[in-house]
């Protein structure tokens, strides 16, 4: 280390070191470069360009916000194991998958719970509707269980091949797992499916510009 042999060339600069009490390795550790990963900012929001879920790390595939009218709801960011551009490759991914919403300003989330069903019946076919039905029921109750979302606060929608879809509410896991794997998929295609949320809000998801964020 090329600090270390400065000092011990020159020990009487050592021993005054030693004397203040500063320790070699903090000093080295100072100099080092930060390891803090790398962000994006999203309508004023710092986003991460990588995370971890259990052991996966998964990139960021893109972010953007869900508008209504003029107003700013929520910030979507979604996470892969590898970069798609196109909703087939998304949904055909293997592993790991994040989507975090952040909240942008206070919304009733049983009305929220409410939104991401009609989402779902909105993008899904009718005779895969069915088998998804007690899973929706259960999502709108973890929903409405939490009353209200403020502006900040997150949840995420997480699928593990080994595990199943799991909600995580301002960093509480709610219940157990949903096992299939089309409900994840379903609820993907709130934002990705032919009729979205929001339009731009799935072009910022595939990866491509938005005019709200900056590196």
């Amino acid at each position: 280390m090329l600090l270390q042999r400065f000092l011990w060339a020159f020990p009487g600069l050592h021993r005054a070191i030693g004397a203040m009490g500063i320790s070699l390795g903090l000093l080295c550790v100072a100099g080092a470069p930060s390891s803090q990963a790398a962000t994006v900012t999203v309508a004023g929001i710092k986003v991460e360009d990588s995370q971890d879920l259990r052991g996966n790390t998964l990139q960021l595939n893109g972010a953007g916000v869900r508008y209504k009218a003029v107003f700013k709801i929520y910030l979507a960011a979604l996470y892969l194991g590898k970069k798609a551009s196109t909703v087939d490759e998304v949904l055909q991914s293997p592993g790991a998958k994040r989507l975090s919403i952040t909240m942008l300003r206070e919304i009733d989330s049983n009305e929220l719970g409410k939104l991401f069903t009609r989402g779902v019946e909105d993008n899904v076919p009718r005779s895969d509707m069915a088998r998804l039905i007690p899973d929706l029921v259960r999502m709108g109750q973890i929903f409405a269980n939490q009353k209200k979302l403020l502006p900040g606060e997150v949840f995420l929608l997480d699928w593990t091949p080994s595990v199943g879809t799991v909600i995580t509410v301002k960093g509480v896991a709610q219940g157990e797992p949903f096992k299939e794997p089309e409900f994840f998929t379903a609820l993907l295609r709130i934002w990705l499916g032919k009729s979205p949320a929001d339009y731009k809000l799935r072009d910022a998801l595939l990866g491509k510009p938005d005019v709200d964020k900056t590196f």
